[in-house]
């Protein structure tokens, strides 16, 4: 699934509902929400705070898809092409970083 029919996935399902689209605040809640719930498992797997004994184990493919889910809703909502705004930073990121890091050596 490319991300254009991510976006238009997401839109069909939220549509179907009188109170669609949040508004840009309380999606802004939602996504620290989200990303905070990710920050707790990477801490619980790699950092120094592990689970208690009796906690279930977290799912990190599962809380990065919640956040992708609400960073489309969030695009959705405002009518940004995601697909056109990753274009647009992946673009940047080579002119602006193409000398910062060392290259890997190809045989």
């Amino acid at each position: 699934m490319d991300i254009k029919d991510m976006q238009k996935e997401v839109d069909g399902w939220i549509s179907q509902f009188e109170e669609g689209y949040w508004h840009p605040l309380s999606m802004l809640a939602r996504l620290t929400e989200e990303v905070g719930e990710l920050a707790r498992e990477v801490n619980h797997r790699y950092g120094q705070k592990p689970k208690k004994p009796e906690e279930q184990p977290g799912d990190l493919a599962s809380e990065l898809a919640d956040i992708l889910f609400i960073i489309i809703c969030y695009a959705n909502s405002l009518n940004i092409d995601i697909e056109e705004a990753f274009i647009n930073m992946m673009n940047k990121y080579r002119q602006r970083d193409k000398n910062r890091w060392t290259p890997i050596k190809k045989n």
